[in-house]
């Protein structure tokens, strides 16, 4: 190859700046719905966890919560968001853009994960009000950082956001109302 060549530079620029393999993406993207899945799974309000469930009918809860099947509804459509944005980015040509925007949201979606644990498992309530809180920052961290490098990854991230600022409230509410 002649490096003189004008085509030689489009050749070298796009080996040089790979992109994850469609399996691969596919397969890491996926672990937006396992990784919550699995760290929440031991804590859901079930019959499979009675204890949790019945502390969970206990909680006063305000009049503005969502019917209990409209939550895992809503986290199936957010995980489902979170996971074509992680395989558009992973799909993307390798930069410091795109590595920062896949960290915040895999770090998202860990939180998704720790945020069940500490509501349902801990039951500690001001915890779980003060990580709701945090996601919405680290969820607007992810949809700013990953606007340059694919601006539907983005906005696929503006439900997350959207979510856990009333999932912020709802907690927050919660809490007020359950205080010993």
């Amino acid at each position: 190859m002649d490096l003189n060549d004008t085509n030689s530079s489009t050749v070298q620029t796009d080996i040089a700046v790979p992109v994850v393999p469609v399996v691969a993406a596919v397969s890491l993207a996926l672990l937006a719905y396992a990784v919550p899945l699995a760290m929440s799974y031991s804590t859901t309000p079930s019959p499979n966890h009675p204890q949790i469930m019945a502390w969970y009918l206990t909680l006063k809860q305000p009049k503005f919560k969502p019917p209990d099947i409209a939550i895992p509804v809503a986290w199936t459509l957010i995980e489902t968001a979170l996971a074509v944005a992680a395989y558009r980015l992973l799909r993307k040509p390798s930069s410091d853009s795109r590595t920062a925007s896949l960290a915040l949201l895999s770090g998202n979606v860990v939180a998704i994960g720790g945020w069940s644990r500490l509501f349902f498992g801990r039951q500690n309530l001001p915890a779980s009000t003060l990580a709701a809180a945090a996601m919405v920052g680290t969820g607007a961290a992810y949809v700013s950082a990953a606007r340059p490098v694919d601006a539907l990854a983005s906005s696929l991230g503006k439900p997350l956001v959207g979510w856990v600022a009333f999932a912020t409230v709802l907690t927050a509410a919660i809490w007020q109302r359950n205080r010993a």
